[in-house]
């Protein structure tokens, strides 16, 4: 039997931040159940890096929820937009990206989705087809719909302005062309992170001067990144990608703090929260490890991204790693050396284990690099050729490297 108005509702608010203006949403579903016609949820999403991280499927979940209720989900790749830059929760102007690079990011978005979406349910749209035939003429009348005073009431620009850091023009049309996108869609609700609230309304505002319905908006909360403190981001560099290997995955998961796994349960976890909140009191109890909350979670999330025997597996290999055991499966390299024997901050280098060679000798000084097992204390130690070794940088990263 098909949910009521009410039930819909009631699913769709589940784990949200805000939902504006719920008693229009309520509208809108009931509509939907009378004429059979359904919604049109929308998200947006800009292809700056070539993956997709956690962090987005916390809002592709909830999208998901849509599909499940019957309502059609747009999944927009912000190809033109990427060009301008998303001003959200920045401090300085967003680095441009060329168009060639922004294709080559976008070709794997759906692929990745599809891991949280149904891809026969997911309608994919590139903001592109209806943002580069509006040309100077067109973008000069969307500019006119949108004052100078408004847009500055966006704290990150007000912050940035207050501050005397530069605000280049361009970065005003990025909010106009994310709302341009729900009058192109005729989107009945747009959904997003909390940072994205100001864009969000931008639709709202944009769809009553074209004479359409004003959409509804849901914000999700953002998840922070592996460093605790900012939000998960890939320009941060504090993310954990949906297509990261298992072991990667299970590593950087058992990597945050017991702090921030509770928020990462609500947000991620699939398990009902009868299930979460009892586990989060025998944790505060001392009942109950932390560490194995958190291997349940990461167990779930990768198994979640990959399957459940290669979730057991990176669990296997994280435990060997916890008791100084080297995995069974790990990257092979052949570094050819001209000498009978090569410098280990070399070999670690040229590795991938460390960004230099001074790098390595800072692993080296903080007891962080191990040969076959040993801790290596001196810089200046040389491997000779004609070996193979294991090689460990810090608690994750194992190479076994053979000299030629």
């Amino acid at each position: 039997m098909p949910l009521t108005a009410p039930e819909q509702l009631e699913i769709m608010k589940r784990g949200c931040d805000e939902l504006l203006v719920e008693a229009e949403m309520l509208k809108k579903i009931e509509r939907s159940v009378k004429t059979g016609t359904p919604l049109r949820a929308k998200l947006g999403l800009d292809p700056t890096r070539p993956d997709i991280h956690i962090g987005h499927t916390v809002v592709l979940n909830k999208l998901r929820q849509f599909q499940d209720l019957g309502h059609t989900v747009i999944f927009l790749i912000g190809d033109f937009t990427s060009l301008i830059g998303d001003p959200s929760g920045r401090n300085d102007t967003r680095p441009p990206l060329e168009r060639e690079q922004i294709l080559e990011n976008a070709k794997t978005y759906h692929a990745q989705a599809s891991k949280v979406l149904d891809p026969t349910k997911t309608e994919i749209r590139y903001n592109s087809e209806w943002s580069d035939p509006l040309g100077a003429a067109g973008m000069i009348k969307l500019a006119a719909k949108y004052t100078v005073a408004r847009m500055m009431e966006r704290e990150d620009f007000t912050q940035r302005f207050k501050k005397g850091v530069p605000i280049s023009i361009h970065e005003f049309l990025y909010p106009l062309m994310q709302g341009y996108d729900s009058v192109a869609l005729k989107a009945d609700i747009e959904l997003g992170g909390t940072d994205q609230k100001f864009n969000l309304l931008m639709g709202r505002s944009l769809q009553t001067q074209y004479g359409q319905e004003e959409q509804c908006i849901l914000t999700m909360p953002l998840l922070v990144g592996l460093d605790g403190v900012e939000k998960m981001s890939k320009s941060k560099n504090n993310y954990i990608g949906v297509t990261d290997a298992p072991a990667e995955m299970f590593g950087k998961v058992m990597s945050i703090s017991d702090e921030s796994m509770w928020t990462y349960y609500e947000l991620l976890s699939f398990k009902p929260m009868t299930e979460i909140a009892p586990m989060k009191a025998k944790c505060a109890a001392k009942a109950m490890n932390p560490r194995d909350a958190k291997v349940a979670l990461a167990l779930e999330i990768t198994a979640r991204f990959h399957s459940q025997s290669d979730a057991d597996a990176a669990l296997a290999a994280f435990e060997a790693r916890k008791t100084g055991a080297a995995p069974e499966n790990m990257p092979e390299v052949t570094i050819h050396c001209a000498e009978d024997s090569m410098l280990l901050t070399q070999i670690v280098k040229q590795a991938d284990l460390a960004a230099s060679t001074s790098d390595a000798g800072r692993l080296i000084d903080g007891r962080g690099l191990k040969v076959d097992g040993v801790a290596i204390e001196d810089r200046k130690l040389l491997l000779a050729k004609g070996k193979s070794y294991v090689i460990q940088a810090g608690k994750r990263k194992f190479v076994r490297v053979t000299l030629r």
